[in-house]
């Protein structure tokens, strides 16, 4: 038995977990002897009752080690255990850092240099054109955006990233076997080609409600920092927040209207001493004191519309910023006649770049 195949079986035993195995390495010293261990033995380490003793001691009538092994192998998944050169260190050095990461696609070196991007699943489209940009900078500038798969935040960051031609890992809370969200299976595919897809999960492991927080943990921990998008004052990726801070890593939030109830868990993170940051490149600066070497994030403008527009239409889209506008606001910015702005909302809603919103309001779709 390989050492990766020994972690691999005490990855699947129920109630065991990384701060019993690393307990258990400190007397055994490897995931091999473990498993040859006896359950008196195991009983003599502090923190073994009977039962968990021989449950490991009995390992081989638990877990079906073959059957997972060809599970793997059929999914083309490549394991990581904490003694593989390429697993995260910065996740090796967390209090409970995963027995194993199965991996499809692949991690590398490039990856330990890493941004988590996380946020609400009911995000605004102000929210997602955010989440899509900074990912897109940072991904650019040579970092790793990591996020959850999730939808909404965590989906425009993995596409942001993708867009940029960069490097982004989704870690999920369910086994590859079982991906959650299923909607979001072809994104996984692309994100597998131009980085990784990871779980510390076996492969056929249903998403359950101890999973995500679990996810949640090897997202702050692999990662330098974490940023905010959008968040509620309840919410999942407050938690993701308040572990990174835990871990020493440096939170940012992208600030929000007081009035919004999705920013403000991201307004409350500001008030709390995260840095509030408005651009992607904010982001590098602060990762360029760590990383010198890595190149500088583009500023992006305002995206142009993907197709020819006349000049009126040009004013009145250019009038539309990445947040939802009033009619009377984009005819006050724009300049032109009231007729004139509503006759090309129309079109340039034919045209699929503008959406019509109630209460006379629109938004860009690009």
């Amino acid at each position: 038995m390989t050492t990766s195949e020994a972690f691999l079986a005490l990855n699947l035993l129920p109630n065991v977990g990384p701060v019993r195995v690393k307990r258990l390495m400190e007397v055994f010293g490897s995931p091999e002897a473990i498993l040859r261990a006896k359950a008196s033995q195991i009983l003599q380490v502090d923190g073994f009752g009977r039962e968990l003793a021989e449950t490991i001691a009995s390992w081989e009538d638990k877990v079906d080690l073959q059957r997972e092994l060809r599970r793997v192998a059929e999914m083309e998944l490549t394991l990581l255990t904490q003694e593989s050169p390429n697993y995260p260190p910065l996740l090796r050095e967390t209090h409970a850092p995963p027995l194993v990461l199965y991996v499809w696609g692949e991690v590398i070196p490039r990856d330990f240099n890493a941004i988590g991007v996380v946020g609400s699943r009911q995000a605004t489209h102000y929210g997602l054109q955010c989440a899509k940009k900074m990912s897109f900078q940072i991904a650019f500038a040579g970092f790793t955006v990591i996020s959850g798969l999730a939808r909404g935040i965590d989906t425009a960051a993995h596409e942001g990233a993708l867009a940029s031609k960069g490097r982004t890992i989704a870690v999920i809370g369910s086994g590859m076997g079982q991906l959650y969200p299923p909607e979001n299976m072809a994104l996984a595919e692309k994100i597998a080609k131009q980085g990784a897809v990871v779980s510390q999960f076996p492969v056929d492991y249903p998403p359950d409600k101890q999973s995500f927080p679990l996810r949640n943990r090897v997202v702050a921990g692999w990662s330098t920092g974490i940023l905010v998008v959008e968040a509620p004052a309840r919410s999942g990726s407050l938690i993701t927040a308040q572990q990174a801070t835990d871990m020493g890593r440096t939170i940012y939030a992208v600030p929000g209207s007081i009035d919004r109830p999705t920013s403000a868990g991201c307004n409350r993170l500001i008030q709390q001493g995260a840095k509030l940051v408005m651009d992607g490149s904010e982001i590098i600066d602060d990762l360029l004191v760590l990383f010198p070497t890595a190149p500088k994030a583009p500023t992006l403008p305002d995206m142009p519309a993907p197709v020819a527009l006349s000049a009126d239409e040009q004013t009145v889209f250019d009038a539309l910023g990445a947040d939802t506008r009033h009619v009377d606001e984009i005819t006050a910015q724009c300049g032109l006649p009231s007729h004139v702005v509503a006759t090309t909302l129309m079109r340039l809603e034919m045209k699929r770049l503008v959406r019509p919103l109630p209460g006379l309001r629109y938004v860009r779709l690009v």
